[in-house]
């Protein structure tokens, strides 16, 4: 659809490829001219640290923040204890509130690289759904809530639809989740006035519910954006490498390696990717994203340095970026390489130990694969004895294991 924008907010969702869908444009619009308003993305607490597939969500609430309104961070608390079924094939492990506690600490370190919690009007908040979901009185919200949802509207949601025709079970704490998301909008537009919510294109369903709900309740007027659901042009789902999900949090992925994932982006996302993860000016963004041969090569340094440096900070993008001229030009070993540290009693060790031991391969098999099709080196020498073992003599000094030209690893000794 062609829709002229009138705020900035909305300007810049579509004018950088963030926006996939939303309830109401001018609506929407007409709302964001008016003043500073609230807008939230909710995060369900399953693991210590968000991953890349998070990130455009933390970007849209930085640019909300920085064309003048309030991003709220809502951590799931509440709904984290049932799960989200959206395009699951199969139910999600059930978390103590203690790990749901830990992990929402996690999470909280990478919001504050992107969004200013501060008690101005576009002051971020940071807000968990605990706080009205776990005194839920089960009968009061039934008699409430519950009788403004349809069943048979709710199966008719592609991500409920899709597990039904794979007949595969849905239980029915699941199905309670999109009740408890529609009734978190809801909430939030009671206690804080917040007329937005956002979402990958997959909570499309969620989004609307919360809207449908909060009309019929409150009378109030809210709306939903969606961002597509991004996927590389290789068809991969953001936020996985081949050694596992890209953590946001630097004690689970270090700056060094996260650095290293935008850096081997393929040639065909630069350009996309610099729009949707950096903050650099759209005609610029495009030019980069142009450059062919081996120039593209400086735009995906510049795309690495730019997330890094928002994310961990421009320093850690600089030393990132120097460890990586010095591994790959000079053949050198650089100080922020992923390092393995061994005791003498772990020694000697077979090689094969020792790559999976540094997350080069994720099994001994897949080494031993990596070793014969001769993608594996020792200090840049081809590796070709899976059978090889290393002694304390041999770790004198730190030794670099590779994992063909883009992966590394140091293995030293401690002490």
């Amino acid at each position: 659809m062609t829709y002229h924008p009138k705020s900035d907010f909305v300007a810049v969702m579509m004018e950088r490829g963030y926006l996939a869908d939303c309830t109401d444009y001018q609506g929407l619009d007409e709302a964001l001219m008016s003043g500073a308003q609230p807008g939230y993305i909710g995060f369900d607490a399953t693991a210590k640290s968000l991953h890349v597939g998070s990130l455009i969500q933390i970007m849209m609430l930085r640019w909300l923040q920085k064309t003048g309104h309030r991003p709220i961070t809502l951590m799931g608390g509440g709904t984290t204890k049932v799960g989200d079924p959206s395009f699951r094939a199969d139910e999600r492990p059930l978390l103590t509130p203690a790990q749901i506690d830990d992990n929402i600490a996690g999470i909280k370190k990478v919001f504050a690289a992107y969004v200013d919690y501060n008690d101005g009007p576009t002051g971020a908040l940071m807000i968990n759904n605990a706080e009205w979901l776990d005194d839920l009185n089960y009968l009061e919200f039934l008699r409430d809530i519950g009788r403004h949802f349809s069943v048979n509207r709710m199966l008719s949601f592609e991500s409920v639809k899709s597990r039904l025709d794979r007949e595969q079970s849905l239980s029915f704490l699941e199905f309670n989740y999109m009740i408890l998301q529609a009734y978190d909008f809801l909430e939030l537009n009671r206690r804080y006035g917040c007329i937005l919510q956002m979402g990958g294109s997959d909570q499309w369903g969620n989004i609307v519910n919360g809207i449908d709900l909060t009309r019929r309740v409150l009378d109030h007027e809210i709306y939903g954006l969606t961002s597509p659901l991004l996927t590389t042009s290789d068809g991969k789902k953001m936020g996985k490498s081949q050694s596992g999900a890209v953590w946001l949090n630097a004690d689970m992925l270090s700056p060094y390696e996260f650095w290293q994932f935008w850096r081997n982006t393929t040639d065909a996302d630069v350009g996309r990717f610099l729009k949707l993860y950096t903050e650099l000016p759209v005609d610029e963004c495009d030019r980069l994203g142009a450059l062919a041969g081996s120039e593209i090569n400086d735009a995906k340094i510049v795309l690495a340095n730019e997330v890094t440096a928002l994310l961990h900070g421009a320093e850690a993008a600089a030393t990132a970026e120097a460890t990586a001229r010095e591994v790959f030009e000079k053949g050198g070993v650089g100080d922020d390489l992923p390092t393995l540290t061994l005791a003498p009693a772990d020694l000697p060790a077979s090689i094969v130990q020792l790559i999976v031991k540094s997350g080069l391969a994720k099994s001994g098999k897949e080494a031993k694969r990596l070793i014969a099709e001769n993608g594996a080196r020792l200090d840049d020498a081809p590796l070709t004895d899976a059978g090889l073992m290393i002694d304390a003599g041999a770790l004198s000094s730190p030794i670099k294991l590779s994992a063909g030209k883009k992966r590394h690893a140091l293995v030293q000794l401690a002490g």
